[in-house]
């Protein structure tokens, strides 16, 4: 029976959409062993799962000869003859001994970040030997797709296949828990509300909400922003919400666990994330699952024209892409959105509907099964 080796730097419980996607196709592909990097709470986290995880001593998996070793003793150890790993560079460099030690196939999983690896020297040749060792490289948008694939030889390139992340539709779901939420923020069931669900820092976009929100106060009074998330960021935007004069219509809610995020989505009447391209487009949005989960509990979503997020969305259908550099266009469409309930809720409809027929965690798994194999 197959047996596949996930080898990962992404795995809970940190936290984050790749360990989210990680770990998604763990729980989706049978006969699995993970190897990944020891981390603060991985003894409770890797005692409830049904296949065993092995930890390295380290805190990040790097490929050095020891974790090569350490890797491979791994594979042969529990009798593995399949690799995924999670994060295509740097761990895909050990896909030759990998292979030496009897893998079939080797299936390596690119984001967003692989587009700085494509970009810059160096780290666009490791980038290229991935992408001539392995059997797969998926990406997550066709926007990742042809960057990541400039850096590629005419073989790597022919090696790529699209495989995108997915939502869990019954988790992420109308009515799962967005009246709790309001009534714990003290809104009314009418109040409302954006939410911006995403890690604090520059290239997301809250700051561009908060521009925007004194426009969206004009037309729409009560209208309230939730800012959910942590991160560096954060005392930065809490200083721009008082200079703006917006404090008492914005409301940061802090980190919250990946199981109670559909409240928090289920609460809005429009998911907005303008996300934008940073560093000379090397920090740019690889695709942006949040948009995907929002659609999921019906809210039509606001999106930054940033890498590969706008095929997060069917722009002028579900959601709205937007310039995320701009923020009276971002203010134009929250409040297009808040002023017609009627429209918002139908393009939530229609993302709910476009989300359940293509962009499901169990159709992404059955995908992930078939190019590693796993049921020919």
């Amino acid at each position: 029976m197959p047996r596949t080796l996930i080898v990962t730097n992404d795995f809970p419980p940190r936290r984050g959409g790749i360990e989210s996607f990680v770990r998604a196709l763990a729980d989706r592909l049978g006969d699995v062993v993970v190897y990944t990097a020891s981390m603060p709470g991985d003894a409770e986290v890797d005692a409830a799962l049904p296949y065993p995880v092995v930890r390295d001593r380290s805190g990040t998996l790097l490929p050095t000869r020891r974790v090569r070793e350490a890797v491979v003793a791994a594979f042969r150890e529990h009798g593995c003859d399949r690799v995924l790993v999670g994060s295509s560079v740097p761990l895909g460099l050990l896909a030759p001994a990998l292979r030496a030690a009897g893998a079939v196939k080797i299936l390596a999983v690119t984001h967003g970040h692989e587009v700085w690896w494509s970009r810059m020297p160096g780290a666009r040749q490791a980038l290229r030997r991935v992408g001539d060792a392995v059997d797969v490289l998926t990406d997550i948008s066709d926007w990742t797709r042809a960057e990541i694939g400039k850096a590629l030889s005419p073989a790597g390139r022919a090696r790529q296949t699209r495989m995108a992340p997915g939502v869990d539709t019954t988790h992420f779901q109308p009515g799962s828990g967005g009246a709790a939420v309001r009534e714990r923020l003290g809104f009314t069931p009418t109040t409302p509300v954006v939410v911006c669900g995403a890690r604090l820092v520059k290239r997301k976009g809250q700051d561009m909400l908060v521009e925007a929100w004194p426009a969206v106060l004009r037309e729409v009074p009560d209208a309230r922003l939730v800012i959910v998330g942590d991160g560096p960021y954060r005392s930065k935007l809490e200083d721009l919400v008082v200079r703006r004069g917006v404090a008492d219509a914005v409301t940061f809610v802090g980190s919250v666990p990946w199981d109670r995020m559909p409240g928090f989505m289920d609460a809005a009447t429009v998911f907005a994330m303008p996300s934008r391209s940073r560093l000379l487009g090397l920090e740019p949005e690889g695709l942006g699952i949040v948009f995907l989960e929002a659609a999921a509990c019906e809210k039509p979503v606001i999106v930054g024209r940033s890498g590969g997020a706008p095929e997060a969305t069917q722009d002028g259908v579900s959601g709205y892409v937007v310039d995320p550099t701009d923020p009276a266009e971002i203010a134009a469409r929250v409040v297009e959105l808040l002023q017609d309930p009627e429209r918002a809720a139908a393009m939530g409809e229609r993302g709910r509907a476009w989300v359940h027929a293509g962009w499901q965690w169990d159709q992404v798994g059955a995908t992930c099964r078939r190019l590693l194999g796993i049921d020919d």
